[in-house]
Parts: structure tokens; sequence; C-alpha cells
């Protein structure tokens, strides 16, 4: 039986984290309820305090063919580093200087939307193509593959 996965982020500001890894996967934050104008428009028929409005956000594939990610707030920061993490593939196709160069266009690109550049690793073929590890504005690493 398939199923369908949903990626849960647990942030400090989901909004923001949304936001963030809308623009690095091409993503759009997902929009309101049906019958509603916007998030505030909903939020307030909900009777959500405005203290919750940013306790939880998702983002969402515009052809609806790769999985949602949601954003929960939590109490606690990150503690240790990821066991699980997202590769985003950034230079599909390319090989060597011309796929590194694709890979630092894009870790350039993400840096001026918060994320943070962690470390280069040569391709060192045949198994390894090369890649750069980057954490998200709130530290979860990913990597530019």
């Amino acid at each position: 039986m398939a199923r369908d996965v949903q990626i849960t982020f647990d942030c400090a500001d989901p909004g923001g984290l949304a936001t963030f890894w809308a623009e690095v996967l091409g993503y759009q934050v997902q929009g309101p309820p049906g019958g509603f104008e916007s998030w505030e428009q909903a939020l307030d028929a909900m009777g959500v305090p405005p203290e919750n409005r940013n306790d939880a956000s998702a983002v969402v594939d515009p052809e609806g063919s790769r999985p949602r990610l949601f954003f929960q707030r939590v109490p606690e920061g990150k503690q240790v580093k990821n066991r699980v993490h997202l590769d985003v593939r950034a230079a599909p196709g390319l090989a060597g200087d011309e796929r590194m160069a694709a890979l630092e266009a894009e870790a350039g690109r993400l840096v001026s939307h918060g994320a943070t550049r962690i470390s280069r690793h040569e391709p060192a073929p045949p198994l390894a193509a090369g890649h750069i590890v980057m954490a998200d504005p709130e530290g979860n690493e990913f990597c530019l593959d």
C-alpha cells in the first residue's frame, strides 16, 4: 500500500523556517483553509490567540508531487547533530568542477536567505561526487548534493 510522507521539523520559529525551506525547495507556504482569504482571518475565526499564531506552519510543492514539510514549535532548542537530513539535489547530472560550481552558487544563494555553510567535500570518484554541508537558520543540517 502506497503512503504519503510528510517531513516534520521541530523548531522555535515555524513561520520563519517555513519561509526559508520554501525558498530552498521552490515550495510555497501552504495557504489558509478554504473560505478564508488569509491565515490571520482563519486564525481569528478559530479563536487562536496571538501568542499561538506561530505555533505551526507548512510548505507544499506547488505541483503537488513532493512531500509536504510541516514546522511545529517546540520549547527546546536543537541539541545534537541530525540523524536524518535532507539532501537538496542542486546539481543533478553535473560532475567535477561544473558540479561544484553549481553547488557553490546555490550555497551562496541560500546563505543570503539565512543558511550557514558548514563544510565542502570535494569529489572523490568513483563513488563520491562532492557536496556541501549547510545548516538552516535553526541549525538543522542539510546537504547540497
